[in-house]
């Protein structure tokens, strides 16, 4: 599997989600690293940001951690069933719609690669909805549950 292959060789990992809380199945990636952040709070070599609609902002941040990788959650538009999770390696971002945000994923992500010296993938989830609205779609929280569940299994030790 590649996400255990990535993890074993991060000794520190950045978990970055993306979301907007106001249109709908795009807030999925937020709302993952809210779980996140609670279940990993207290390991050092993992650290979990809600970047909500402005990620650029957690740069600073990123850096001063100085990681070995980074994964970003977002949802990605892949033409896909509502609810697919796909691994997007750094050099295909600028393929995919992701989401609603202002600046570009593949800016953030190309500034992250000249600025560390972290291995960068995204997991992107196909969206239902992106229009006004407050809450998620049934397919999207399975997904949502499914890696939260994975990301346990493979990190707590």
């Amino acid at each position: 599997m590649k996400l255990k292959k990535f993890f074993k060789n991060c000794d520190k990992l950045i978990i970055l989600g993306i979301g907007n809380e106001l249109r709908g199945d795009d807030f999925l990636g937020s709302l993952i690293a809210k779980k996140l952040a609670k279940l990993f709070a207290g390991n050092d070599g993992i650290v979990v940001f809600d970047g909500g609609t402005v990620p650029e902002n957690y740069t600073g941040a990123i850096k001063k951690e100085n990681p070995t990788g980074i994964i970003l959650i977002d949802a990605a538009d892949m033409g896909k069933e509502p609810g697919y999770i796909r691994i997007v390696n750094s050099d295909e971002i600028a393929s995919y719609h992701l989401s609603t945000h202002a600046m570009p994923l593949s800016f953030l992500v190309k500034y992250l690669e000249h600025s560390t010296r972290a291995e960068i993938i995204l997991i992107g989830i196909q969206p239902k909805e992106l229009e006004l609205a407050d809450n998620i779609s049934m397919e999207i929280k399975k997904s949502m549950e499914y890696l939260v569940d994975l990301f346990t299994k493979i990190l707590k030790k």
